[in-house]
């Protein structure tokens, strides 16, 4: 499995230095509060405390400090009422996105009992228009999460909601970092004539911060010829751990039982392709390769699904016909812990009310609805060459579906919809197949899908993650359209 990196966050808390003298302890009181931010946020994130800041000095210097750390994410904690001098200038030197933490200690306060000093303890959100009012006029963008410092017996969902915001926040940064050091593959070309793939690599190194690795078939060739026997017994071993070997389709005769001599090609060029990535440091894939007449490189890029699938469940995104923008939307997914398949629209059930989608490329296995499976096919439709094949489909449950496509003015911009994966019977052509129903029908959700300009492939994942895309694309500063 790739490791995935934790964000790099900063916390500082604010609070007024005039009420320090005014109200003993308050702001010890704070200080314990904020230390309980910054614990719990590490529960998520590698955290860089910036203490407790009260004035406009503190801040500068806090924002300079924050600034060396290389922070994806800055938190401020609002412990009481300050003054936006006391975050303007911290922000404006730590150059990361901020979210302002509105977590007040109590669900209420006790009216009959409170005096000033309580009443100040708990009185985050005063000051946060104020903090919004200097980040507009200084063309700064932020977020804020308000909510409940902890629990009560009676008051949980305040509590519930902040902290699941902030997590998700934490989560995100951690996509962002992870994608602007990523290193993505290229191998071969995109498929002729799929003019939506076709992708600017400069703008993926410009927007997403993704090195773009081009690669040759040669650079694999080489290393599926070096692999050894007793590496492939090992592979083997590992795919019939993994798989189902399926018998003969009863509807598709050119879905077979796979041939010994196909399944030891593909194991063969799946150690190849491991080699590929470890040697290139991968953390994604985007491949195809049309080759002629049976020759090498028409058998290298027929023998790819097994090991890609292999891939995409390790954390090395793989999208297949050279779909370089769908791997981004694959490996988002992924680094959330959500999966990320190789998806394309199959058919449409107006009956059910559901798109069928899925593709002969990559599935991503940790999300797969029981036992992958695996077939041998006779060819593959629309591409040269023969061998094994994924059949699969989405585990049954809420699922989201990930594009990233491209504007006309070259900017990326992510596509996101909700929906869920239905039972039922799926096709046995050795393919991927999942029933998926949205909010919309399907005629109308093919409507507003396709009004965004979308590529033709998607990525698959489980669960409503639309929460969380939302801020890895707010921290990436790109276009999201949400279709609902």
């Amino acid at each position: 499995m790739r490791t995935k990196k934790k964000a790099r966050v900063g916390v500082f808390g604010i609070g007024l230095g005039a009420y320090w003298p005014q109200f003993p302890g308050m702001k010890e009181r704070l200080e314990s509060y904020q230390a309980n931010v910054e614990q719990r946020i590490s529960e998520w994130a590698c955290v860089v405390s910036g203490r407790l800041v009260d004035n406009a000095e503190k801040a500068a210097k806090v924002g300079t400090e924050f600034l060396r750390e290389d922070l994806d994410l800055i938190f401020c904690y609002v412990g009481t009422y300050a003054t936006s001098s006391q975050v303007l200038p911290l922000v404006q030197r730590a150059k990361a996105p901020v979210v302002v933490l509105n977590l007040q200690p109590s669900a209420a306060l006790d009216y009959a009992r409170t005096d000033t000093h309580e009443w100040l303890s708990n009185c985050s959100g005063c000051c946060i228009p104020e903090i919004a009012c200097a980040f507009e006029r200084a063309g700064i963008e932020f977020h804020q999460v308000t909510g409940m410092l902890e629990p009560e017996e009676d008051v949980r969902e305040p509590w519930e909601l902040a902290w699941n915001e902030i997590r998700e926040w934490c989560e995100a940064a951690a996509v962002a970092r992870n994608l602007r050091g990523s290193r993505m593959g290229i191998l071969g070309h995109a498929y002729p004539g799929m003019l939506d793939m076709y992708s600017d690599f400069t703008q993926h190194q410009a927007q997403l911060g993704t090195h773009i690795e081009v690669l040759e078939m040669c650079d694999l060739d080489e290393r599926v010829s070096a692999v050894r026997e007793d590496e492939i017994s090992q592979k083997m071993e590992e795919v019939l751990e993994v798989f189902e070997i399926c018998e003969d389709s009863p509807i598709d005769p050119l879905a077979k039982k796979p041939r010994p001599e196909d399944m030891n090609w593909a194991c063969r060029v799946a150690v190849g392709l491991d080699s590929l990535v470890r040697d290139f440091n991968l953390n994604g894939l985007a491949y195809y390769y049309r080759g002629l007449n049976g020759n090498p490189y028409e058998r290298l890029a027929a023998g790819m699904t097994l090991g890609c699938s292999l891939l995409t469940a390790s954390g090395v995104a793989c999208s297949g016909e050279g779909d370089l923008k769908n791997a981004q939307a694959m490996k988002v997914l992924d680094l959330l812990g959500k999966g990320g398949s190789f998806t394309e629209i199959v058919a449409f059930d107006f009956r059910d009310r559901f798109i069928m989608m899925g593709h002969d490329g990559p599935f991503h296995l940790e999300i797969a609805d029981g036992r992958p499976m695996i077939r041998g096919l006779g060819l593959y439709h629309g591409k040269r060459g023969y061998g094994v094949s994924v059949e699969t489909g989405v585990r049954t449950g809420p699922i989201t579906v990930l594009a990233l496509t491209q504007t006309r003015e070259g900017r990326l911009k992510f596509l996101v919809a909700e929906g869920e994966s239905m039972p039922g019977q799926r096709l046995q052509i050795g393919n991927t197949e999942s029933r998926l129903q949205f909010a919309l029908d399907p005629a109308a959700f093919m409507e507003a899908w396709c009004k965004e300009g979308p590529t033709h492939h998607c990525a698959l994942g489980v669960g409503h993650s639309t929460g969380s895309i939302k801020k890895v694309v707010s921290l990436l500063g790109l276009e999201l359209k949400v279709i609902n």
